[in-house]
């Protein structure tokens, strides 16, 4: 049986006075294309969504209702690294950048980060990471749904202005359909170079 996300955590720091608690989430660091997005999501303990879980366990329609709800009552901040910032420093760097955008994006400075992994960013305030975190932590889990979200979306409003790539559909992923593409047609401002499927897709692998 998967094991259900809790407040357990944030409860626990928050009877040790460490209030606001704040988790941080990433979507987009596997595709070949579009930016990296993180959030920072500080939940209302008497006012949390039911339902919220790993963005990765809720389907579209879920995760958009959970997104809607999360916002209406939590403090929400967004950090979006783009694709000259991931080819320049590399994913990790500019995932951990798009983590500390989205604290400092936050309308209330958290006393507490729980970042989802094993890697910390540079935060202004105490933070701790969690293997799973997404699985396990509301506050997370409620972040991995806002970083979805609000990356899905912009894929989809970029899809129209690129639209032989598919990317309203595998949003930047490497699908069969999108390896296609970039062989037909090429890279566009939008991939990653410094990935190697679009190295070997554009003939630049040995």
């Amino acid at each position: 049986m998967a094991v259900k996300a809790t407040f357990d955590v944030e409860e626990s720091e928050i009877k040790l006075g460490r209030a606001p608690v704040a988790g941080i989430d990433e979507a987009g660091r596997g595709p070949w294309a579009g930016p990296v997005v993180a959030a920072a999501v500080i939940l209302d303990p008497r006012a949390i969504p039911e339902g919220v879980a790993d963005s990765k366990a809720l389907d579209h329609a879920m995760r958009e209702s959970l997104y809607a709800r999360i916002v209406a009552t939590s403090v929400v901040g967004v950090g979006i690294a783009d694709v000259d910032r991931i080819d320049r420093d590399n994913i990790l760097n500019a995932t951990l950048w798009a983590m500390s955008e989205a604290v400092a994006a936050l309308a209330v400075r958290p006393r507490l980060a729980l970042v989802d992994g094993n890697r910390m960013p540079h935060l202004p305030c105490e933070a701790r990471t969690l293997i799973k975190g997404d699985a396990l932590c509301l506050s997370i889990a409620a972040a991995s749904i806002v970083a979805k979200v609000t990356r899905d979306r912009l894929m989809v409003g970029l899809a129209a202005s690129w639209p032989a790539y598919g990317f309203d559909r595998h949003k930047g992923y490497g699908t069969p359909e999108h390896r296609s593409a970039l062989e037909r047609h090429g890279a566009t401002p939008l991939h990653r170079r410094s990935f190697r499927p679009v190295q070997l897709a554009l003939g630049l692998g040995v």
